[in-house]
């Protein structure tokens, strides 16, 4: 019989968890948690000094939200990542929102995505939920190209990566990647 790939082992674990194996969910989380950690890392990295959130903290609140619901079901290793860079999203999102009084209808805020790293240390939760705006207002235009960012801007992965989750070519991720970068560049840019 031949040996699993780590692929191959994750979904039978999710497989297994959907089914209502807590010993295969807990399985799992051990083998995913240092790719979700490094992930988290990740994000932070882009994040300021002084943010409330670690990434421990992050992963954890990932966890629970990813697992609290016992009808969440994956089909795969790629799509658990996809799901994992969404909800990351949203925590960071949530986290921001709650730590800021966004004024309704207030001025767009400047916010740079030249490459993934473009996210600096002193971008604060006014221009991280700026950019979940205008994500949001992208996936109304280009469901796929804000998918692109999603996955690689919060969810860290790399252009392989991104072309596996979301069943495309690598070429077509870097022109979603380009195409995306330059219409959040000009939708935040200030009037």
């Amino acid at each position: 019989m031949q040996e699993m790939t780590g692929s191959e082992r994750i979904t039978l674990w999710l497989n297994q968890a959907r089914a209502g194996d807590a010993h295969a969910r807990d399985q799992l989380f051990t083998a995913v948690h240092e790719h979700l950690r490094r992930m988290a890392t990740d994000v932070f990295r882009r994040e300021r000094v002084d943010h409330t959130l670690e990434p421990n903290a992050l992963v954890s609140e990932l966890y629970l939200r990813l697992f609290r619901d016992e009808a969440q079901s994956f089909c795969d290793r790629a799509h658990f990542f996809a799901v994992a860079a969404q909800t990351m999203r949203r925590i960071l999102i949530d986290h921001a929102r709650a730590g800021v009084a966004v004024k309704r209808g207030g001025s767009k805020q400047r916010v740079s995505l030249s490459s993934v790293d473009a996210w600096t240390r002193g971008a604060g939760p006014e221009e991280f939920l700026a950019l979940d705006v205008a994500l949001s207002k992208l996936a109304e235009l280009d469901a796929r190209a804000a998918r692109v960012v999603e996955l690689r801007f919060f969810g860290g992965l790399q252009e392989d990566e991104v072309a596996e989750v979301l069943n495309i070519s690598t070429i077509t991720v870097k022109r979603d990647w380009k195409t995306a970068r330059a219409w959040l560049s000009s939708y935040l840019r200030p009037e």
